[in-house]
């Protein structure tokens, strides 16, 4: 897979290698979240036949970004580091184009019986002006990314697939990749082998609230690690490069809290949450002008996978996605490169 990280995806960078016509495949990807537009963007590059899908209205996945009157939130990925080099090459690019940039903050450590300041220096980025800003660029300038399009059945027949959307709509494909969590795609392929690969893999739900109060929730901190009680992190959103939402706070609730209390009413959630934020011993008391609670039910793998994408080479069809590759921004990247490369690399001639 190598190879495949000297492919741009960065348009600042951007080429296109001529794949011969009698190699150049038709791929629907499934998801346009990080993983999912990363393998189109790289498959668009090379010159295969890309044909992006998604149920939502905005592409980003959990790299999103919620737009409210009271401003926005980045409620589900808060930030990312860049390990890999493949990877980081491109976010150093980003960061060029100001696509991204460093947030530098200051975060507590919030134990049961103390209180820790975080050690040793962490990079931490994240994408300008909200987390969404990367996957909507590479959306924007993708040929062909259909939103609001959800697969309601995927078959596979004579060598060929045919996605059918909830409305009836047909696309047909030599290949795909599925880069949603494991549950969505196991609700496409019951009773095969596709199924039996991701039948163990249990995600992890997380509640997220977006909170607007008078004044600092913490008044020495732009975030917290929480490692008791019904929270898991809370972080101020004007901490962040060209966030303007000053007193705007997202918290997250932990996966066992979160798995409790999944079925619960939002504005239930919306008070307890808030209640175990005042109850911190780094808080002080505020007034709240606007909260909203978000339930991402599929939010982390219990177990993530070291896979880079998962691969079935009789169908041309790649499992792909941050629950294949660490369960972080990072992974989804190197996900999506994975996926592209098994796709690409069937093609090659033998």
């Amino acid at each position: 897979m190598d190879a495949i990280a000297g492919c741009h995806i960065d348009r600042y960078a951007h080429t296109v290698s001529g794949v011969p016509a009698s190699k150049r495949l038709r791929v629907v990807v499934v998801g346009a979240g990080l993983a999912g537009l990363t393998a189109a963007r790289i498959m668009d590059d090379q010159g295969h036949d890309v044909i992006v899908v998604d149920k939502g209205r905005n592409p980003g996945g959990r790299m999103s970004t919620r737009h409210t009157d009271y401003g926005c939130f980045d409620h589900g990925a808060q930030y990312f580091t860049a390990r890999d080099a493949r990877f980081l090459r491109h976010v150093v690019a980003w960061r060029e184009r100001g696509l991204v940039d460093t947030w530098d903050a200051h975060i507590a450590v919030v134990n049961a019986d103390r209180i820790d300041q975080e050690k040793g220096p962490t990079e931490r980025y994240v994408a300008v002006p909200g987390m969404n800003a990367i996957c909507t660029e590479f959306a924007r300038e993708l040929p062909d990314c259909r939103l609001s399009w959800r697969v309601n059945q995927a078959l596979y027949e004579a060598g060929q697939w045919t996605l059918v959307s909830d409305e009836g709509d047909r696309l047909t494909a030599d290949a795909i990749v599925v880069a949603v969590p494991p549950p969505q795609a196991l609700a496409l392929f019951q009773g095969s082998e596709i199924a039996h690969a991701l039948a163990d893999i249990e995600m992890q739900p997380c509640w997220a609230l977006m909170a607007v109060l008078d004044r600092p929730l913490l008044c020495e901190h732009d975030a917290a690690f929480v490692n008791h009680g019904p929270l898991s992190w809370l972080a101020r959103q004007a901490s962040r490069p060209g966030r303007a939402n000053e007193e705007g706070w997202v918290l997250h609730a932990s996966p066992e809290w979160s798995a409790e209390h999944l079925s619960d009413d939002a504005d239930d959630i919306k008070d307890n949450m808030l209640k175990a934020a005042l109850e911190l011993p780094i808080a002080q008391a505020v007034k709240v002008e606007f909260a909203v609670a978000h339930r991402w039910s599929y939010a982390l793998a219990r177990k993530p996978l070291e896979k880079g994408a998962i691969w079935f080479e009789d169908q041309r069809l790649a499992l792909a996605g941050d629950w294949c590759h660490g369960s972080r921004v990072e992974g989804a990247f190197l996900s999506g490169v994975a996926a592209a490369g098994r796709i690409m690399a069937s093609a090659a001639p033998g």
